[in-house]
């Protein structure tokens, strides 16, 4: 592929009119590179070239404070490099190293400026404030007030490949085998998953636990002496090659929901790896932390267990290249210990001769804990949906609900879950209730959108199934885009209480700090940022009637749907990374100081650049502010 096709293919080239490729074309040179050595270093002054690759991979490396490199990201075939130095003069903010053997275009920085001066989208794609900012200032992010020696931070993951990790030899099965036999095979060797391969020895399927479970066991829907592996098996799986770094393998099975991943050299099995393997490798201290919450036996343990999440979040801080991530991983912790919690009131009440009604229920949670957005502390947002079971059977269902509910609110507050002080928790009878009964509720919400509604409205929202049946959850989420879908003014009411609040920046981009009580001359990036960005786009998918979980695959979805555009988005995401990294690392410091975490921080305690990143990050929510305003503004008639 020539570097003209290349560039026509790529940002921000691709829509550049035929003779400004020639230009670029003409001084372009190749320059080959071997694997694993350095193109160019952190720090060091700019080469003069902007790199395309031609072919191979080259990962963009950071140090961090502790002197360790981390790989940060990876260009591959097409992708482009070290190009923002160019128009901002400053030093190389990250490193370039050849994953494998590799050949780059180098393109000239006197042509890239001539093009970009007869073409200023192609400057403004390397110049973005926030984007800029947030990837130079990522190595002081990292743990800039923690410790300083690289030990304390598992960096070494990012190195890894699958072939590194992965389970070989793989048992597997032919589709043609019997459901019995895969059931004994599975349980003799104790494995999750098991590949079929075809009579060629390429991966055709793959069967898990879940999958005799649910489409075989639970269903009961096939005769088991006939049932095969074709039967039940998931067909044309994902899989990956043996050189997929760790971090790219982890994004990849958490965003598809997969558990299991058959790892292919181009047709041939290599190896499997399975979600928690790569978890562990990932992140020892998380492995161990879901281990001990799996063996507690007391409430007390989960309280001890929930104490030593910040170390997780203090590893995570220093090895993820995305703190989106890190507050999946941590919502992932904290969804773990909020079921074992769950688990052990359940045996608690049983002990005492109460076993639950004959019904189907289940636990929600909501908030960020909804969102997979929770940090350190998150409070208590929980509710209960059970089936629509006749009235007489209402006194057996409340005789265990009432005190189990208590009980459970109790439990998680000795864990160290606060209550929620707008008592948004099962053991108010506002929130449980039969399917029918959220259904009238939801609809009293949206049809009489007052204030307290609309607060309850924004917390609900983000339900999701936390333990129980989990089709409850689908059903009632089904409900809400109906009721909505009929109510479209309510769009507008679930924005009004974010207009009514200001962002905090006066004249000349002054942060505005809380003048009087207990955070006077602090700043929340929570209430005064990021919930900017987390309604807005909630709003703008609930519109849209499609679901998605965290406030990020909703923008991806709102791009998809041409809501956005894809630079749009990604200022976006920038300016909610940055609020998110910020308000981490602060409840970080409180956390181990012994105070309660919080979402304020006081901004001259921040370096310089933190503060213009702040300052960026705040006027991208108010643009995201802006645009809800003048989309759903027509409700307010």
């Amino acid at each position: 592929m020539g570097v003209i096709r290349q560039l026509q293919d790529a940002e921000p080239f691709k829509q550049l009119p035929p003779e400004t490729f020639e230009l670029l074309r003409s001084h372009a040179k190749v320059r080959r590179f071997p694997a694993h050595v350095h193109i160019f270093n952190q720090h060091a002054p700019a080469t003069g070239s902007i790199y395309i690759v031609k072919q191979g991979a080259v990962e963009i490396v950071a140090l961090t404070p502790g002197g360790v490199e981390m790989v940060v990201d990876v260009r591959h075939e097409g992708d482009s490099f070290g190009g923002t130095p160019i128009f901002t003069g400053d030093p190389y903010t990250a490193g370039a190293r050849t994953l494998v053997d590799t050949e780059c275009y180098l393109i000239p920085a006197q042509d890239l400026l001539a093009v970009a001066e007869a073409h200023p989208q192609v400057r403004d794609y390397f110049t973005r404030v926030v984007l800029s900012r947030v990837r130079n200032l990522y190595a002081e992010m990292v743990g800039e007030h923690g410790r300083q020696t690289a030990d304390q931070m598992e960096h070494y993951p990012f190195k890894k490949r699958l072939s590194e990790i992965m389970s070989t030899p793989v048992v597997t099965c032919s589709p043609d085998v019997s459901l019995r036999e895969v059931a004994r095979t599975m349980r003799q060797r104790n494995i999750g998953a098991l590949p079929v391969e075809d009579v060629y020895g390429s991966v055709v399927g793959i069967i898990t636990e879940r999958d005799l479970v649910t489409k075989f066991l639970a269903q009961d829907a096939l005769a088991c002496d006939d049932a095969t592996a074709a039967d039940v098996m998931e067909h044309a799986p994902e899989c990956m090659s043996p050189e997929t770094l760790l971090y790219e393998a982890i994004t990849f099975m958490m965003e598809h929901g997969i558990k299991y991943l058959p790892v292919v050299d181009g047709e041939h099995l290599e190896g499997i790896v399975a979600l928690t393997d790569l978890l562990r490798f990932r992140s020892q201290k998380s492995m161990l932390l879901l281990a001990a919450i799996k063996d507690a036996v007391a409430i007390a343990d989960l309280a001890r267990i929930k104490r030593d999440v910040v170390k997780v979040a203090v590893a995570l801080m220093g090895e993820t290249r995305s703190h989106f991530e890190t507050m999946e991983i941590l919502s992932y912790l904290h969804h773990r210990i909020l079921q074992r919690g769950y688990d052990m009131v359940l045996d608690e009440m049983r002990a005492k001769g109460m076993e639950p009604p004959p019904i189907r229920f289940c636990l929600m949670v909501m908030g960020s804990g909804g969102r997979k957005e929770m940090l350190l502390n998150p409070d208590q947002d929980n509710g209960l949906i059970f089936e629509n079971f006749p009235d007489e059977m209402l006194p057996e269902v409340e005789a265990f609900m009432v005190p189990f509910a208590d009980r459970l609110v109790e439990a998680y507050a000795e864990i160290g879950y606060p209550l929620c002080n707008g008592k948004v928790m099962i053991n108010n009878p506002l929130w449980r209730g039969r399917l029918s009964e959220w259904e009238e509720r939801v609809d009293d919400w949206v049809r009489v959108p007052e204030p307290k509604k609309v607060m309850y409205s924004t917390i609900f929202l983000d339900f999701m199934p936390l333990v129980g049946d989990p089709t409850l959850c689908q059903d009632l989420r089904d409900v809400v885009h109906e009721v909505v879908r009929r109510n479209p003014r309510f769009m507008y009411h679930l924005l009004e209480n974010d207009l009514n609040l200001k962002l905090p920046l006066g004249l000349l981009g002054r942060l505005s700090l809380e003048k009087s009580g207990e955070h006077k001359g602090k700043i929340s990036v929570k209430q005064a940022g990021s919930i900017f960005i987390v309604d807005c786009i909630r709003i703008f998918l609930l519109e849209k009637g499609i679901d998605a979980t965290t406030t990020i695959e909703r923008l991806d979805k709102l791009v998809e749907l041409n809501v956005f555009t894809r630079e749009t988005a990604e200022h976006i995401r920038a300016a909610f990374e940055a609020f998110t990294y910020l308000r981490l690392r602060r409840e970080i410091e409180l956390v181990q100081q012994g105070k309660d975490a919080s979402h304020y921080l006081d901004p001259e305690l921040l370096s310089p650049a933190e503060q213009d990143l702040l300052r960026e990050a705040f006027r991208v929510a108010g643009k995201v502010q802006d645009s809800a305003k003048r989309h759903f503004g027509q409700g307010a008639v």
